[in-house]
């Protein structure tokens, strides 16, 4: 029988006026230490963040969720934030910062497949 891994997981969040602190759920990053998975998954659902938010932040949003994806394969691509460790690399995409784009506290759990784990938070927390 295969055993539980420790994950570590947060809500990525579009927060269009960083005064009103108003957000939107819009993916979930999850880490996994044991097995080496830094992952996220985000919808970008334009006609939501549309409601409440100038077109331009579209642009700033993609190029940010673009930058997560990079961050988290961990390559040339993600730039020196992308060279560092798997652990480093999470504990900074999920740092507070005070932008467009933020993630909600980290939060742990156990799980047998990271993969399935990211998909089924998605699921709960942003689709629904």
């Amino acid at each position: 029988m295969q055993e539980k891994q420790l994950f570590e997981y947060a809500v990525i969040r579009f927060v269009p006026s960083v005064e009103r602190e108003e957000f939107l759920n819009i993916g979930v990053i999850v880490f996994c230490q044991a097995q080496g998975f830094l992952q996220t998954k985000t919808l970008v659902d334009e006609k939501r963040i549309s409601s409440f938010s100038a077109e331009s932040d579209l642009l700033i949003l993609r190029e940010g969720l673009r930058s997560f994806e990079r961050i988290c394969a961990g390559r040339k691509e993600g730039g020196a934030i992308g060279q560092l460790s798997i652990a480093s690399r999470f504990r900074w995409l999920t740092a507070n910062r005070s932008t467009i784009l933020q993630t909600s506290a980290v939060h742990p759990g156990l799980c047998l497949n990271p993969e399935e784990t990211l998909h089924r938070l998605f699921n709960q927390l942003v689709t629904s």
